[in-house]
């Protein structure tokens, strides 16, 4: 597994802490590649425009209504919450979870400046 597969160098990326977590589960967890996932988080740092946004109360809040309303994992609603307070698109691969909600849009729907 190639972490270039994972990880496309385009636009500034805007990622929540929780992101980096959940790429060190699936891909190291799950998929047993722990270069591959250490590869992929440090593309997350140096590819975003800032920082990894930490989530705070005021997504957990958010996040807790989005849940409730959409069905939503904690996580889930996290990103949901963190990219309407930013004004960000929120992309994702969760089809059942957010793009079929319209909370999300693919990859290849994505609006990239």
């Amino acid at each position: 597994m190639q972490a270039e597969r994972f990880l496309r160098v385009g636009p500034p990326l805007m990622v929540l802490d929780l992101t980096l977590y959940e790429v060190a589960n699936v891909v190291a967890r799950k998929y047993g590649e722990l270069e591959v996932a250490r590869k992929l988080v440090q593309g997350l740092f140096h590819g975003s425009a800032r920082p990894p946004l930490q989530a705070d109360v005021t997504l957990f809040e958010d996040g807790l209504e989005l849940m409730s309303e959409h069905g939503l994992t904690a996580y889930d609603a996290a990103y949901v919450a963190a990219a309407r307070h930013n004004g960000w698109q929120l992309v994702s691969l969760d089809i059942r979870d957010l793009v079929s909600k319209g909370l999300a849009v693919t990859p290849d729907a994505a609006d990239y400046p």
